[in-house]
């Protein structure tokens, strides 16, 4: 039986589209330090367990799918630096560019998350990422130390006791290590947006090395069964 969950991975993609090659001038690094590193290898596996699952190709750092679409701050969905403040374009995409950009990525990418929110069997939905370890430039704690969980729901995109359920789940699998709600996030664009639908949380795992991308797989999965088991059957 497979959970209840429309799981979203927004960040784990790598590529960089053929309409702006020619002007991206990051390196196969900077792509990689601006993703979301390790996502594909915890996360993506939850795909046979759940009722539905979707994630994307794009780097996050040509189209940021966790941003508003009208966002054109410098870590905007189409933007001018990476989160460690480093140049994305040699010249920023004309507007049309930037259209044709949002049109290929970003409304198909919000537009399956809406349909699949009709879904009967889907009680909720999961945003899922990875965190730097130590806050970047542009993040809320620039410079800190981050908990190895962080669990958010924008201060009522979900109920308020799924989050304290669910923080539960996570220390019962990782007794030794911190969990947090709403901080160092409080939850970004996709969950505050497609809650008007149904009910979305999201769940950051640090990238710390201490613990190795399959513990953190499986530990996600242990969380998100007893919590299911818990708070939704």
């Amino acid at each position: 039986m497979k959970l209840p969950f429309l799981v979203s991975v927004p960040h784990a993609g790598l590529q960089i589209p053929r309409e702006v090659q020619d002007i991206c001038i990051l390196s196969p690094e900077d792509i990689y330090a601006d993703s979301d590193g390790g996502a594909a290898e915890i996360y993506f596996d939850l795909e046979k367990h759940v009722e539905s699952f979707i994630s994307s190709d794009v780097a996050r750092a040509i189209v940021d799918l966790n941003r508003a679409v009208d966002d054109f701050r410098k870590d905007g969905v189409i933007k001018t630096h990476t989160c460690y403040d480093v140049p994305v374009y040699r010249k920023f995409p004309s507007p049309e560019m930037i259209q044709r950009l949002l049109a290929s990525f970003y409304h198909p990418y919000h537009q399956q998350l809406e349909s699949l929110a009709d879904k009967e069997k889907i009680r909720v939905g999961i945003d899922c990422h990875t965190m730097a370890a130590v806050g970047p430039p542009v993040g809320p704690d620039a410079g800190k130390e981050r908990p190895l969980v962080c669990l958010s729901n924008a201060d009522g995109t979900c109920p308020d006791e799924w989050l304290y359920q669910l923080a539960r789940s996570f220390e019962k699998v990782f007794p030794d290590e911190k969990v947090n709600i709403n901080s160092p996030f409080k939850g970004g664009y996709i969950v505050r947006n497609h809650s008007a639908e149904m009910p979305w949380l999201q769940i950051e795992l640090s990238r710390t090395e201490r613990i190795s991308d399959s513990d953190k797989k499986t530990a996600v999965w242990e969380a998100l069964s007893a919590w299911s088991n818990n708070v939704l059957t």
